[in-house]
């Protein structure tokens, strides 16, 4: 735990920095670990359940371990159009899990977002921080084989 301490040195101990402490963090462990939130609360001086209410409200953050590969779903307007739940649904089944879950071999986690920010691409999903847009069912597989 002293990659935490680390990072909460790094902004100075300072409570309004508590979203950057929590990046910084999750970027380490691909999630939150109580323990490490423990740890910041401890650090920075701020309530446990502050920290908890911050880190459950922006979805950007996981208090549940991720997988090495994050992907994300678009189920947007303009992406819903054009097939978004379709593509879901072959991830889906392609990775053997629900959307919110994780592979068993902690490869891949799943998620459906509202919005992605690139519309005219629709569908998209992400995976990490690469696009992949106008996607189509057919084209799920060989997206993931590339982080096989």
């Amino acid at each position: 735990m002293e990659d935490i301490k680390g990072i909460v040195g790094k902004y100075h101990h300072d409570a309004s920095q508590l979203i950057s402490v929590l990046h910084d963090t999750q970027a380490k462990y691909n999630y939150l670990p109580k323990s490490a939130l423990e740890l910041i609360s401890e650090e920075m001086k701020i309530p446990l359940p502050d920290i908890y209410q911050v880190a459950t409200f922006y979805k950007a953050f996981s208090l549940k371990p991720r997988g090495k590969y994050h992907i994300r779903v678009c189920l947007g307007t303009a992406c819903h159009v054009r097939g978004s739940q379709r593509i879901l649904e072959s991830v889906e089944r392609d990775l053997g899990i629900k959307s919110g879950e994780t592979s068993k071999d902690g490869l891949f986690s799943l998620e459906s977002v509202n919005c992605l920010g690139c519309c005219a691409l629709g569908p998209v999903m992400m995976v990490n921080k690469n696009y992949h847009g106008e996607i189509s069912p057919g084209k799920i597989n060989k997206i993931l084989k590339k982080y096989v």
